[in-house]
């Protein structure tokens, strides 16, 4: 979503796609949000091989926290009829954009995803197998006891062999007031704008922008009030909720040794640079 240099994201860029006239007064943002950020087909092979390579088995129900469009979800119940979902979100506008673009073209397979327009901490219908909150979402509970609070309860809804997963960025980049921009094939530039920062509280105000070959702008299209958390304090409270192992799937480089190569793998211990983007299995 935002590593300048080592993103799971970045290999988006290389996508060939064709070019067409966008301007901020025609675009859809959240088509935008999913085009940049997301990278919803390879999240789910790597959160379906990663249960599979440690239960030994496929996983069938997942849970999507802070779910948005739902684009994960839609990905996870496609694959098969015995894939269910549920997704949390206390907003219902991306919600229900998710269910008009990324649902409902889906026909009967939708019936598969059930959403709440429900707070993050709240119970699932089905405790699932896998359970995950994407993209730094998580990063709205600004003290130890809200994220401790959050992570026990995730503990507690899980099926028995269940995971809970979760995404992090890091490095000293992310301390920094700074905007990053990223030419889209797509035919429109996204920002990534670290506006504010506060080492004291260690918060942070972020903002996402879409800028156009004509000079419009999208502005502040998307906006975040978030702590920005440590890997090893994330890793400390899980365990500190209840989960007996939480790993660390740290993502390799392309062949410039620069650019994240989306291809995540257990480590111990990681490597120095100057951004980054993690996640933490943590199993019941």
């Amino acid at each position: 979503m935002m590593s300048k240099s080592n993103s799971k994201k970045d290999k988006k860029k290389t996508k060939k796609k064709k070019k067409v006239k966008l301007t901020a007064s025609t675009v859809d943002k959240y088509e935008l949000y999913q085009i940049s950020v997301q990278s919803p087909e390879e999240d789910i092979v790597f959160l379906d091989e990663t249960y599979r390579d440690i239960r030994g088995r496929s996983a069938r129900h997942f849970r999507e926290d802070f779910c948005g469009t739902s684009a994960l979800t839609a990905h996870w119940i496609k694959r098969g009829r015995q894939y269910t979902a549920e997704g949390f979100d206390i907003d219902p506008n991306p919600v229900n954009w998710g269910i008009k673009h990324n649902l409902k073209p889906l026909g009967d397979v939708a019936h598969r995803a059930t959403l709440h327009i429900k707070d993050a901490r709240e119970p699932s219908n089905e405790a699932p197998d896998i359970r995950c909150a994407q993209n730094f979402s998580y990063w709205v509970f600004k003290t130890r006891r809200e994220m401790l609070d959050y992570f026990s309860r995730a503990y507690k809804d899980l099926a028995p062999s269940g995971i809970f997963v979760i995404d992090l960025h890091g490095g000293p980049e992310c301390l920094e007031t700074m905007e990053e921009e990223t030419e889209m094939d797509e035919g429109f530039t996204y920002v990534w704008d670290q506006d504010e920062y506060w080492p004291i509280t260690n918060e942070a105000k972020l903002y996402i922008h879409f800028r156009f070959p004509d000079g419009t702008e999208l502005h502040r299209a998307f906006s975040y009030d978030w702590r920005l958390w440590g890997l090893t304090e994330l890793r400390e409270i899980l365990q500190d909720a209840g989960f007996p192992r939480v790993d660390c799937y740290w993502e390799g480089t392309d062949d410039d040794g620069e650019s994240g190569n989306g291809i995540f793998t257990r480590e111990e211990k990681g490597e120095s640079c100057l951004s980054y983007v993690a996640y933490l299995v943590a199993q019941k």
